[in-house]
């Protein structure tokens, strides 16, 4: 029997919470968060800044491979970085949102990544966001959770966050995105988003990022509970 913390599996659509959300757990219970979101993000916007052929399998698989994705906290926060640099702001832009959706449709680069992020996480002691980790990433994961909010609201989020930055779209347009991709990450042939069966669903449309991190928490209990789960 071998002793270690568990897997934390949290999935669900674009705007569901699911980044700020894991985050605020990881911190809670002493543990480390893996934005799966990011590195395809990442991967995209230097494929945006290197012109790649976003539509070549081969060309994308090269760069994927060519990109070190690294996770950092610093006193400003959670920070990811691209072969040194810090994309942690440039990879939230509307242009790499709609480009990542090629990226993320690339078998090759899924594939790739998926292999690093069970690299990051097989130790234990990880919660990990995205659209297939409790399916594909960690089919195993000890707990798996699915936010999900309405349309409007998930569009509202993304909206005002845009906003924030100075990023000029409207309302509509956000919520044309998102079920744009919506869409998409359903019917994605490899790592489609799903709910899996042994999720807990966590519809946050009505509940503050505080009452959806608390829910989380009282299901996975305290860092002394955690701590005892044995593989």
């Amino acid at each position: 029997m071998v002793n270690r913390l568990p897997v934390i599996a949290l999935d669900g659509p674009a705007g569901s919470g699911k980044s700020t959300v894991a985050k605020l757990v990881a911190k809670r219970l002493g543990i480390h968060y893996i934005d799966t979101g990011a590195m395809y993000r990442a991967v995209t916007l230097i494929a945006l800044r290197e012109n790649v052929n976003t539509k070549s399998e081969e060309e994308l698989v090269g760069l994927a491979i060519r990109c070190n994705i690294e996770f950092k906290y610093d006193d400003k926060g959670f920070k990811v970085f691209v072969n040194g640099q810090d994309v942690t702001e440039d990879i939230r832009l509307p242009e790499v949102s709609k480009a990542s959706s090629d990226i993320a449709d690339s078998i090759g680069v899924r594939q790739h990544l998926v292999s690093l992020q069970q690299k990051m996480g097989e130790a234990g002691g990880v919660i990990l966001d995205g659209r297939d980790i409790g399916s594909l990433v960690f089919p195993n994961a000890e707990f798996k959770f699915y936010l999900d909010a309405s349309v409007d609201e998930r569009a509202r989020r993304r909206f005002k966050e845009l906003k924030a930055k100075g990023v000029e779209q409207s309302l509509e347009e956000v919520k044309k995105d998102i079920s744009a991709r919506d869409k998409r990450d359903k019917e994605r042939p490899y790592g489609a988003l799903k709910l899996v069966s042994d999720a807990t669903k966590v519809d946050t449309s009505d509940l503050s990022i505080e009452e959806v991190v608390n829910l989380i928490a009282s299901k996975i209990h305290t860092k002394e509970d955690i701590s005892t789960i044995d593989e």
